[in-house]
């Protein structure tokens, strides 16, 4: 087997891992990937996957294996490192970060986007009682809104698109990203307050989030959602669909917390079934749902 052939069994086999830990970590975002094509898929997944490694690190598995605070930074500060190395080099011994690299050298994918995420999943190990409104914004840029662009720029490749069109599907994926984090801090406040001892929204703090908050957070999401939605038609025909599903999966979810006093979120997860994600699925499918409210 010469070189060539080697890397690229390598480069396949580190492509199934990252599918494997979409597929072991998210439904919604699983299901919504089905829906492009192969290449596209796979570049989606590898980018999850290093976001979902990183993001295990200040989350619990870290810590549960017996790792100090100050391990769990130098492990992610390890994956920073190799990151950025395999970026360079286009390998890494770490199959997550072998496929992540592949494809972000691909897509175009630099330190200007991964820099911001490690920077908020490392702000992670260091919790404070609340967030001020600038750290909120910075910490979203970095964790979501960076993330969709990473995401864009794989949804575009190949695809060309005028400087004004990308402009505005920029916009479009910042805006589809914060509204997955800002969902997710609210589906999630429950753990997050009592087990990780973080609150993120502004003004709110662990145990004071009260439905008037929740309903002005709430409204946030939808107009990011609806900015993003506005913008599903500018992509290419491969990815179309694929974000109409997530952002309807995700409308739906907030239509979901929308409806589930504050107080019940500490103790209960909001999550839509799945005959309802599969009757999404099948509007997308059909042309009759494009990311809208059910």
């Amino acid at each position: 087997m010469n070189p060539s052939s080697s890397l690229a069994l390598y480069t396949d086999t580190a492509h199934l891992a990252a599918a494997q830990v979409l597929g072991a970590y998210s439904t919604s975002f699983s299901l919504a990937t089905r829906l492009l094509p192969p290449a596209q898929r796979a570049m989606i997944e590898d980018i999850y996957a290093l976001v979902r490694v990183a993001d295990e690190v200040v989350d619990g598995p870290a810590h549960e294996a017996g790792l100090a605070p100050a391990e769990c930074r130098s492990a992610l500060d390890a994956l920073e490192t190799e990151t950025y190395a395999a970026l360079r080099s286009g390998f890494s011994a770490n199959v997550v970060v072998h496929a992540f690299a592949t494809t972000a050298r691909a897509v175009g994918v630099d330190e200007t986007l991964v820099r911001p995420f490690f920077a908020s999943m490392r702000r992670d190990l260091d919790p404070v009682a609340t967030l001020s409104v600038g750290e909120f914004h910075d910490y979203v840029h970095g964790s979501a809104e960076v993330v969709g662009l990473m995401c864009l720029r794989a949804f575009l490749h190949g695809s060309p698109v005028s400087p004004a069109v990308r402009s505005r599907l920029e916009e479009g994926a910042r805006r589809l990203g914060a509204a997955f984090q800002k969902i997710n801090f609210l589906r999630d406040l429950g753990d997050d307050e009592g087990r990780l001892g973080r609150s993120y929204f502004p003004g709110t703090g662990p145990d004071h989030l009260d439905d008037e908050h929740k309903a002005v957070i709430v409204k946030d999401i939808d107009a990011d959602l609806a900015a993003a939605r506005a913008v599903i038609p500018l992509l290419p025909a491969g990815p179309r669909r694929a974000t109409a599903l997530a952002a309807g999966l995700f409308t739906e979810l907030n239509d979901r917390l929308r409806h589930t006093p504050a107080a019940r979120l500490r103790g209960h997860r909001v999550s839509v079934p799945t005959a309802v994600k599969l009757r999404i699925a099948a509007a997308v499918l059909a042309g009759t749902r494009a990311g809208a409210r059910a």
